[in-house]
């Protein structure tokens, strides 16, 4: 079984290789991307998002990054190559399938975070009771608010607050395996405020907030990858060294 210091060691022996390949002038390996869980009919509701993110987080800070996020079935075991996974849901969100519930289990409690990203969020709806009760699965403990002054708002930006394409709630949730948030839950469509067709046209408003609340949404989607990359999740060392500053030429 993978285990969270063998986690730990795969990011940096790649952040190791990653930096010694660009030294050299090389093409850099063990670039970072997204997991996005195939799991419901609609696990897709957002196609071009996680696109836009990644290529908003290597202009942004020093990943090197995959240009596509990569879909992977909460089954198959290659879950665990990626620290960040993302499930975007679209109404209700199914049962998991006991081989996912195994499977995700393993991934949460071995350092592995699961973003799930709702497109009709809020509380009361169909979205949040349906991720309670699905998450009941897969970890112990409640969906908790995530505090203002936690360090997921200020990993890379600092924020006051989530954001998305929607304000249907004030607060993030979460749940956390010893004393990490494992699960962040959006439940106002993250994917929604990334999504940028080919043309490079926005393909949804954002609403109340427009064109700021859209930044806030990438703030928010590149602190969650920075909180997924960490090694140590104290306040005062959110950073790893697969996050060392490249200089371009």
């Amino acid at each position: 079984m993978l285990t969270r210091r063998h986690f730990n060691q795969l990011l940096l022996t790649g952040a190791g290789a990653l930096l010694a390949r660009t030294a050299r002038g090389e093409d850099p390996i063990n670039r970072f991307t997204v997991a996005q869980l195939k799991h419901g009919n609609g696990w897709n509701p957002r196609p071009t998002a996680l696109r836009r993110l990644l290529w908003e987080l290597s202009k942004r800070t020093s990943i090197e990054v995959e240009a596509d996020a990569r879909p992977i079935d909460p089954c198959d075991r290659t879950l665990f190559g990626l620290p960040l996974a993302y499930l975007a849901v679209d109404g209700a969100l199914p049962p998991f399938a006991p081989c996912a519930q195994a499977a995700l289990r393993s991934y949460l409690g071995n350092g592995g975070t699961l973003v799930v990203d709702g497109v009709n969020g809020g509380r009361g709806t169909p979205f949040e009771h349906s991720v309670r009760g699905a998450l009941a699965d897969v970890a112990n403990g409640e969906l908790q608010p995530v505090p203002r002054d936690h360090v997921i708002y200020k990993s890379f930006y600092l924020l006051d607050g989530p954001a998305g394409r929607s304000a249907a709630s004030p607060d993030l949730d979460a749940l956390s395996v010893d004393n990490r948030l494992a699960i962040v839950v959006s439940h106002n469509d993250l994917g929604g405020a990334w999504a940028r067709s080919n043309l490079g046209l926005w393909e949804f408003e954002v609403e109340p907030g427009g064109a700021q609340q859209r930044e806030r949404a990438f703030r928010l989607g590149i602190n969650l990858v920075m909180y997924a990359l960490c090694l140590d999740y104290k306040e005062d060392q959110v950073h790893i060294p697969f996050i060392l500053k490249k200089r371009r030429r």
